[in-house]
């Protein structure tokens, strides 16, 4: 087979790249080289990576090519490179978790995730950045398409990263719309699985109710590659389960057994949807037909917003308390803020908000049983101009808060031509089902049948 050139390789997606290096067509050198050349291109213009070592990217993309042609077992992502939110550890490079607190750290120890990826052969890249524990305060990176707007957060480096090409994949994390709002603003897939899928041990704890593990690819397979690569039971994270790995990738090549129904729901956010959003999204019902059916969300869904804001102020405040007792100079303002309030709500407060997670997951997969997933806007817009906010995730938190799975798709523009995701939403446990029904999704939307010129879809 003939070699492929530095620009075919990084045009490829990672499924594809993975079976290049695979049949000898390209090695994981060339490959992690390449990338680095776009790094040195964009790189100081979006500020994506926090910690990015050349050489030891490059070391490990050549003992992955020692390994092929020794003949050593390969991984499903073996020699392809990943970028790391810092917030996961890392024993080779250091994990900051966006704070000046834990500046200089270096863990001794992979986290679950990671030490998972590595056993995958995929070469970690480095590591990108996180805003402040995974939070509100925003870092240095910027948004790929425009840099006077935010990339969004709290996986800001991550979903950048992706979108200007410096790597194929990249994880992140979501407490209320750390992956899915990003990843709209960027104009990525960006996947937040069921919630327990996927271990957190060894990633920063924000809130353990709500934190996920999620992922940024360019393609809804490369996003179900990634993830089945993660998926493990872990006794060090009890929120996992000794299961069976579904079969994310091939159930989600697969065409559908039927044309897949999806439910548009106007959710509690969309007071907060922008009139681009609106007209984008009339117009995608409208393009889609009988695929779409209007439905309204159970009456739990009313109040899950202010839920999943006790929920997550109460533990961000118990999960930072030593923090904000010994160093609360060097948490931000808005940090120290949502913790003076966390400490302040009730234990009774906190009860009956998560005292709904339950009935909601229970109304999803109810129904769920007549459609294959709801449709949202992933943001109320595109990326707001400015830097010093990452954007508001109203569209994300309930799905957070429920662990329900959700994945949003760069298949619209907004009036100044910025990305801006489609959202769809599945049942608990029914991950395959959901990246089934949006790969088809964005088939559908590519073969031509997208909404139309005034809607801006994406290309």
């Amino acid at each position: 087979m003939p070699r492929l050139a530095p620009d075919e390789m990084t045009v490829l997606g990672a499924n594809a790249q993975a079976e290049a290096i695979r049949d000898g067509r390209i090695t994981s050198e060339e490959l992690v080289s390449a990338y680095l050349a776009e790094v040195d291109r964009r790189e100081g213009a979006v500020g994506a990576w926090i910690h990015l070592d050349r050489d030891h990217a490059l070391s490990q993309a050549r003992e992955a090519d020692r390994a092929h042609r020794d003949g050593r077992a390969q991984g499903p992502l073996h020699g392809v490179p990943v970028g790391i939110k810092d917030i996961f550890d890392t024993e080779d490079q250091p994990t900051e978790r966006g704070s000046p607190i834990y500046a200089g750290r270096r863990p001794s120890s992979d986290s679950t995730a990671v030490a998972l990826l590595r056993q995958a052969g995929a070469v970690i890249m480095g590591k990108t950045v996180t805003t402040e524990f995974a939070f509100y305060t925003p870092g240095k990176t910027r948004n790929p398409h425009d840099p006077q707007r935010t990339p969004g957060g709290s996986s800001s480096g991550s979903a950048a990263a992706v979108a200007a090409g410096m790597v194929p994949l990249a994880i992140g994390s979501q407490t209320g719309g750390s992956v899915i709002r990003p990843a709209s603003f960027c104009g990525t897939v960006g996947y937040k699985p069921t919630y327990g899928l996927i271990s957190r041990h060894g990633m920063s704890p924000l809130a353990p109710s709500l934190d996920h593990v999620g992922v940024f690819a360019r393609s809804v397979e490369d996003a179900a590659l990634l993830t089945e690569t993660m998926i493990a039971f872990d006794e060090a994270d009890r929120t996992t389960r000794p299961r069976a790995r579904p079969e994310l990738l091939r159930t989600a090549l697969e065409e559908p057994p039927a044309a897949p129904v999806l439910a548009f729901a106007r959710t509690p956010a969309w007071p907060e949807a922008e009139a681009d959003t609106i007209a984008a999204f009339e117009e995608l019902r409208a393009t889609l037909g009988s695929s779409v059916v209007v439905a309204e969300l159970p009456e739990v869904f009313n109040h899950a917003i202010e839920r999943h804001s006790v929920v997550m102020d109460v533990e961000v405040a118990r999960s930072l308390a030593n923090e904000y007792r010994t160093a609360p100079l060097q948490l931000s303002e808005k940090m120290r803020q949502h913790i003076a309030r966390g400490r302040r709500l009730t234990a009774q407060d906190y009860l009956d908000a998560v005292g709904i997670v339950p009935r909601l997951r229970a109304a999803l997969a109810e129904m769920l049983e007549t459609c294959n997933a709801i449709v949202t806007p992933a943001a109320p817009g595109q990326a707001p101009r400015g830097l010093d906010s990452t954007g508001n995730p109203v569209f994300c938190v309930i799905w957070s808060l429920s662990g329900a799975p959700a994945i949003t798709l760069p298949l619209l523009k907004g009036v100044d031509g910025m990305p801006m995701g489609v959202q769809l939403i599945g049942a608990p446990g029914e991950d395959a089902r959901l990246l089934r029904t949006a790969r088809w999704l964005a088939r559908r939307l590519a073969a031509g049948s997208g909404p139309r010129k005034s809607a801006r879809p994406a290309r």
